[in-house]
């Protein structure tokens, strides 16, 4: 897992340079073709960056987009009206039963189909009319990261070609900013030593790093076996925050953009609690400091828009460092395997 964490600055770098021109050819597809509807079908660590889709895509492009539940067609075989709809699939493996099925059953019901697979050979590439790669080479890891953050990137690219406000030139630092977050590994393994007992959290982030919120609960999950809530910071203090007693530990995506005013707000409810806040964050914040009991802090400060990938690496390296500091394996949870099949 540490090793794949690490390989996330050259996985994002070939996957864009591969990805930049399949944008622009689907590009001038949306251009005659642009959808009223995009529909967003995935599981497990794929949902969580599809999570961050749905953020992205509505606020860049405007256009209504929603999560498919995969049992409307699955078990109950209902038929949808997918015309003027682009459906598109997530998968790391492209081999995820139920969202191959939802998105050949799109297709037959008149939608525009994308894939976003990590495997050019895999059932979604064939399926899907269209496919953006990640190119983030083999996760022998069961806890997906560098896959993660490869579609994460390949949504930024969808949300270029459907004429969204994204420049290039600013997906094009992602590596360099993501390199930039590896260098925090000794840190937040010094720091994740203070947590060897921790069996209960709460995750908060709000807008483009909600996301990121479920997919670190979900590596805690899955590799440490903490008991890992997420919510929204908007969400937390209308009701679950009734949870929260002296030393609980919160952590919290703090960027110094529009959505500090919800995540500042939460964190100082949470300070006179006595909670135990993690606040990840860049320079740009310096009131994060203020309101939390640990504070790790990105190198530089990260242009709005672009938080996403470069604050989830310091999250992935505290899963994997509290993982071994307990005792586990990472990359071979228990229960689990890398490909999940379900209906």
């Amino acid at each position: 897992m540490l090793e794949e964490i690490r390989q996330q600055p050259e996985a994002l770098e070939r996957s864009l340079a591969g990805g930049i021109v399949r944008a622009e050819r689907f590009k001038r597809l949306m251009e005659k073709r642009r959808p009223r509807l995009i529909v967003l079908v995935a599981r497990g660590t794929s949902d969580n960056a599809a999570l961050f889709g749905r953020y992205l895509l509505e606020i860049s492009t405007g256009i209504p987009v929603s999560m498919a539940a995969p049992s409307i067609a699955t078990l109950y075989g209902a038929r949808l009206d997918y015309r003027e709809t682009l459906v598109v699939g997530i998968s790391q493996s492209g081999e995820s039963t139920d969202t191959n099925l939802v998105l050949e059953r799109a297709r037959e019901q008149g939608a525009l189909t994308l894939g976003i697979t990590n495997d050019p050979h895999s059932s979604m590439a064939h399926l899907a009319e269209h496919v953006f790669l990640v190119r983030a080479g083999k996760e022998r890891s069961v806890a997906a990261t560098k896959t993660y953050t490869g579609q994460v990137l390949m949504l930024y690219l969808l949300a270029y070609a459907l004429g969204g406000a994204i420049r290039i030139s600013d997906l094009q630092r992602l590596p360099e900013l993501t390199a930039q977050s590896l260098t925090l590994e000794d840190e937040v393994a010094t720091l994740a030593s203070r947590y060897r007992y921790m069996r209960h959290a709460v995750v908060v982030g709000r807008g483009l790093n909600y996301a990121n919120a479920f997919e670190m609960a979900l590596k805690l999950m899955e590799t440490c076996y903490v008991v890992a809530e997420r919510f929204s910071s908007a969400d937390f203090l209308h009701g679950p925050i009734a949870l929260v007693e002296p030393s609980f530990p919160v952590f919290a995506f703090a960027p110094p953009d529009v959505t500090w005013g919800s995540v500042g707000e939460t964190l100082t409810k949470l300070q006179g609690l006595r909670a135990e806040i993690v606040a990840i964050t860049d320079p740009g914040n310096r009131e994060a400091e203020a309101r939390a009991t640990k504070v790790i802090r990105l190198p530089q400060r990260i242009k709005d828009g672009l938080t996403t990938i470069p604050y989830i690496v310091p999250a992935q390296l505290f899963a994997a460092s509290l993982a071994t500091e307990k005792g586990f394996d990472p990359d071979h949870p228990r229960t689990l395997s890398k490909v999940t099949l379900t209906l």
